[in-house]
């Protein structure tokens, strides 16, 4: 359950990642308020995280993930570019998230 609970902090904080691009600096009401839903939703879920999951690792799982996420949302969305070395910064991302959820033996499985 606490990967279900990971996955949804996860979703949760790039979407309020997407509505705060989309509040254009909280001057946006509406926007505003999904920001602030959404987080708050998000650190719940990720609180929940905690109660298994270090917090080095749950972090790391988090952030990382919600950097590719937001990352594709940013091109896909609102056509924002990236380079080469973007791109392989994102991989190493990926790469790490991996590499820490499938040997590290601190996660709880």
């Amino acid at each position: 359950m606490v990967y279900v609970y990971l996955a949804f902090a996860i979703l949760f904080e790039t979407i309020g990642t997407t509505f705060l691009q989309a509040s254009q600096q909280f001057s946006r009401l509406v926007p505003t308020v999904f920001v602030v839903l959404f987080y708050a939703a998000s650190f719940y879920l990720l609180s929940l995280v905690l109660k298994v999951m270090p917090v080095g690792v749950a972090y790391a799982v988090w952030s990382g993930l919600g950097i590719v996420f937001i990352t594709a949302i940013g091109w896909l969305v609102f056509r924002q570019t990236l380079d080469l070395p973007a791109v392989i910064g994102i991989a190493l991302i990926i790469t790490g998230v991996l590499v820490v959820n499938l040997f590290s033996k601190t996660v709880g499985h």
